[in-house]
């Protein structure tokens, strides 16, 4: 018998959580029906499977509040699903700001999942339910890859947390560690308004890695070593995976001993800021302070007074092509390989299966981005399943989310990079100024090659918050 007490559930998770075995028990429940990940952008459900109560794949892209409706509306049973913080943005705010939907917050301690992960990735194995079947792999623990997950997963946590706080709910909180307890799911239960209890378990799913994480992982020491440069935290005890931080500051560059501070935009012109700011104080990349956290970033400026930051601004057409061509084109690193599948199948971007060969000509190249800028119309817009990637959004909503730190002392346009950063380093006092490497052509074409009034309208489509917020003209 369904729920009186909410017409839906969320489970709100990540990719390596425990949340198959959280569903498979919350589905043991005769009121309950959990149906997989049914915003993931990349299929409906589960991988391969079929519509969702009677909505399919094609519909619910066209609408997503469609198969929402559906789902709340279902009167057999108390219906829900697994949301991850890289699924459907456009159902995010139906969904928190429902108050008939339950709100069930699953958190696994964020080092387990990414080493889960990548054992996942490294043997193909997602789920177990024979032992006999079960694969074993060692894997290599990515400082920078952790980084970035980490961030994600933290930046969701906080935009979720805060969101019911502000309309007055509150959540039932599931750490990895509680699902192997009847009795929480049986509370769980009674949270969504189901009387029925569990006698025991669904066994059918088995833990993948029972080993310790030292076996797991081949660069161990290594691992320790980047941990320990993050500031601590107590998943177990809170729903964030860690206190409140800055947005992004890892990426944040300073200089080895001047006083100035690059706050970069991605996809613009880092790797000549970079180097720039090494030669400035005649030292090598390794030698400038990265990876900071925002405790090392107030000690930094602590101990350098007068302190300028900056950050710098690039022609929207530029850096839609520097992403297109580094993250969407290719198949090898940098390749945003996922992502890149679902735009050619969904959204019809014809780009080479392979990455660019022999056939792939500018006349290839010139369509394919093309029809990138017009997906990105629909993407800034919230009118796509896919995120919007740090890679191309907006470089205004990029510096208002340095605003909750610190916002930048100077913005610097890229066409005026070598007289601004001449400027800035006399103003910490450095005479002798290097001056600013040249930028790299994209490859495998260059954006002149391509450029015209067509790609120049359709970024401008695109891009109208930051053409009207800082005056962005036709491109060079």
């Amino acid at each position: 018998m369904k729920s009186t007490k909410f017409q839906s559930f969320v489970v709100f998770a990540e990719m390596r959580t425990g949340s198959n075995f959280l569903e498979a028990n919350l589905n043991a429940f005769e009121g309950i029906n959990c149906h997989g990940e049914a915003f993931n952008p990349h299929f409906m459900g589960y991988p391969n499977s079929d519509p969702i109560l009677g909505v399919d794949l094609k519909t619910r892209d066209a609408d997503p509040k469609v198969l929402l409706a559906a789902i709340r509306n279902n009167t057999a049973r108390l219906s829900g699903f697994r949301y991850f913080h890289d699924h459907d943005p456009r159902v995010f705010d139906a969904i928190v700001d429902d108050p008939t939907c339950a709100k069930v917050v699953l958190t696994r301690n964020p080092v387990e999942s990414y080493v889960s992960w990548k054992i996942a990735q490294e043997t193909g194995q997602w789920k177990l339910t024979d032992v006999k079947a079960h694969k074993v792999a060692q894997v290599m623990f990515d400082p920078k890859e952790f980084a970035n997950h980490l961030e994600a997963l933290q930046a969701f946590q906080v935009t979720l947390q805060n969101r019911l706080q502000t309309s007055g709910q509150a959540a039932f909180y599931v750490a990895y560690e509680d699902l192997q307890s009847v009795e929480v799911m049986n509370g769980l239960a009674k949270y969504l308004g189901v009387d029925e209890q569990l006698e025991a378990l669904d066994k059918s799913l088995k833990k993948q890695n029972p080993s310790p994480i030292s076996a797991k992982v081949r660069n161990y020491d290594d691992m320790l070593k980047a941990l320990s440069q993050l500031d601590r935290f107590d998943l177990s005890r809170t729903p964030n995976f860690e206190p409140r931080r800055g947005p992004n500051v890892p990426s944040y560059v300073a200089a080895a001993e001047s006083a100035l501070l690059y706050m970069p935009l991605r996809s613009g012109p880092q790797a000549q800021v970079v180097r720039w700011l090494a030669a400035l104080d005649g030292v090598e990349r390794p030698d400038l302070h990265m990876k900071m956290t925002q405790k090392d970033l107030r000690q930094w400026k602590r101990k350098h007074l007068g302190h300028r930051s900056f950050t710098v601004l690039r022609h929207p057409v530029q850096r839609a092509h520097d992403a297109f061509c580094r993250h969407i084109l290719p198949v090898g690193k940098g390749s945003y390989v996922q992502l890149r599948k679902t735009m050619m199948r969904r959204y019809k971007l014809p780009l080479p299966e392979n990455g660019p060969d022999a056939n792939y000509d500018l006349g290839a190249h010139r369509a394919a981005f093309a029809a990138f800028l017009v997906f990105l119309k629909g993407n800034l817009s919230g009118q796509t399943a896919i995120r919007v990637d740090p890679a191309w959004c907006t470089q205004t909503q990029a510096i208002m989310g340095f605003g909750d730190l610190c916002l930048p002392d100077r913005i610097i346009r890229e066409e005026d990079l070598a007289h601004e950063l001449s400027d800035l380093a006399r103003a910490v006092g450095k005479s002798d100024v290097p001056e600013v490497p040249d930028a790299p052509e994209d490859q495998p074409f260059a954006l002149q090659q391509i450029y015209d009034d067509e790609i120049e309208k359709l970024t401008e489509d695109a891009y109208q918050r930051d053409y009207m917020m800082f005056g962005f003209s036709r491109w060079k």
